[in-house]
């Protein structure tokens, strides 16, 4: 079968198509292996929804069409990331759990700074969906520094599993909604407005741009490319998507990414009971690596 983008304008997809149980498992099992997230069957209208997109891009006529070009000749490869993109889920928002942030502010910088001689501090935003997280961490981070440590510079590293929300989150480019939680203050040294108001949109300023970079990285990786350990991680709110065999394995690979000292931060909706990890809890949801 060839590209089937080369035929997008000449299929439709039926309306009463509907995604079959057989293939709802078949996907689901290879969004399991590829990505960590559990799909369990009464996400097959959910995830039927999402699809009928990527089959209109494709054009690809039927979901049978769609799993046979996949799984029996050989589609998986070019669809994979394109697949995954579809189905993850990506809601963010400028300081959300703003709790996390002033424990960050008040306690972990303060304690980090003592730690550390290095000039440099290292923070992995390590979901960043579109960006709102990295983003939130480098006012935090650039208010913190130019007041309590002057001296001393940061950089943020920011993953995600999709290549849809990182081309966004480089663009900085946010609706006025979306950048109302930030403070007043951090708004007028951090945030540009458009020049036409009806836009009603906003930019991260250069400035902050500059300290974050944007990478594809699937936490399903038996090792993470971030170079040196960090000073920082965040992994909030993709854990509830995983099983515990994955969260055990996901969180080990976390606690070895960060350097003894280090914090760890996940979303308030998770928990690391049970699981046997060099890390002391120092406030909710919020570690420290032994």
């Amino acid at each position: 079968m060839t590209d089937p983008s080369v035929n997008a304008a000449l299929k439709t997809q039926p309306l009463d198509d509907q995604l079959s149980k057989r293939n709802f498992e078949a996907l689901s099992k290879f969004i399991y292996s590829y990505s960590g997230i559990k799909m369990p069957l009464s996400k097959s209208t959910m995830l039927e929804g999402r699809l009928r997109r990527r089959l209109r891009v494709t054009g690809i006529a039927t979901f049978d069409d769609y799993c046979d070009y996949l799984f029996n000749q050989g589609g998986i490869e070019h669809e994979a990331i394109y697949l995954i993109d579809a189905v993850t889920t990506n809601k963010t928002d400028f300081f959300r759990e703003p709790k996390h942030f002033d424990y960050m502010r008040d306690v972990a910088l303060g304690d980090i700074v003592r730690q550390f001689s290095e000039r440099r501090l290292r923070i992995w935003s390590s979901a960043c969906s579109t960006g709102a997280e990295p983003y939130t961490l480098a006012m935090v981070m650039s208010d913190y520094l130019q007041s309590q440590a002057p001296d001393r510079d940061y950089f943020i590293l920011a993953t995600d599993l999709s290549t849809d929300v990182l081309q966004k989150a480089q663009k900085g480019i946010y609706s006025s909604d979306m950048m109302a939680p930030v403070p007043p203050d951090m708004m007028r040294r951090y945030v540009m407005r458009a020049a036409n108001a009806h836009r009603q949109e906003m930019r991260v300023a250069p400035m902050l741009r500059q300290k974050v970079g944007f990478a594809r990285m699937n936490l399903m990786d038996a090792k993470y490319p971030i170079g040196d350990p960090m000073h920082i991680i965040f992994c909030r709110n993709v854990l509830i998507y995983f099983d515990k065999q994955t969260q055990q394995q996901v969180l080990t690979r976390l606690c070895n990414s960060l350097v003894p000292g280090g914090y760890l931060f996940i979303g308030h909706s998770e928990t690391v009971s049970g699981f046997d990890l060099p890390i002391r809890q120092v406030a909710n949801t919020i570690f420290k690596r032994i």
